[in-house]
């Protein structure tokens, strides 16, 4: 059984992530996105929040689970038995952070193997910081996110 976990902050998360966890589950057997807190990033949702959105956004895609991800990813893969992490690249400049943590996280569990996908074209300029931009100066982010995370930062933004 081919299992991956598709590690990042998802704040919130965006069809671009979507995209890459419906591309995975066409050659991975399990997919875990594992919605991490970032201390370099200041988030608008909380890990809760984050959580509750994406279990909204998928539904029950069969094959995908959601977890909160605390400590190293390497640990937390090592633990679970998982030796592929799934990542998406939408640029060329997105590739030289993805290289440096893949090589990281190798360091730290040898068997641990990155994999890499691409989002459709349609999707490929998406980020969340660029949703959470055009939310916060009052432009509809309806096609770039699921229902309910443009729900949710609308009311965000509307309560500020």
């Amino acid at each position: 059984m081919k299992r991956a976990l598709y590690p990042g902050s998802f704040d919130p998360i965006t069809l671009g992530h979507i995209d890459v966890i419906q591309r995975g589950t066409q050659v991975l057997d399990e997919i875990i996105v594992a919605v991490a807190h970032n201390d370099a990033k200041q988030g608008l949702f909380s890990t809760d929040e984050r959580l509750e959105m994406i279990r909204q956004a998928l539904g029950s895609k069969k094959g995908v689970t959601v977890v909160k991800l605390d400590g190293l990813l390497a640990d937390y893969a090592r633990h679970q038995g998982i030796k592929i992490i799934l990542r998406g690249l939408r640029a060329v400049s997105d590739f030289e952070f993805e290289f440096q943590m893949a090589l990281a996280n190798r360091r730290l569990f040898p068997q641990l193997e990155t994999i890499y996908l691409t989002p459709k074209e349609e999707y490929s300029f998406i980020s969340s910081r660029i949703v959470k931009e055009i939310a916060r100066l009052g432009g509809d982010v309806s096609q770039f996110v699921p229902p309910v995370v443009s729900a949710r930062l609308k009311a965000k933004f509307t309560a500020a």
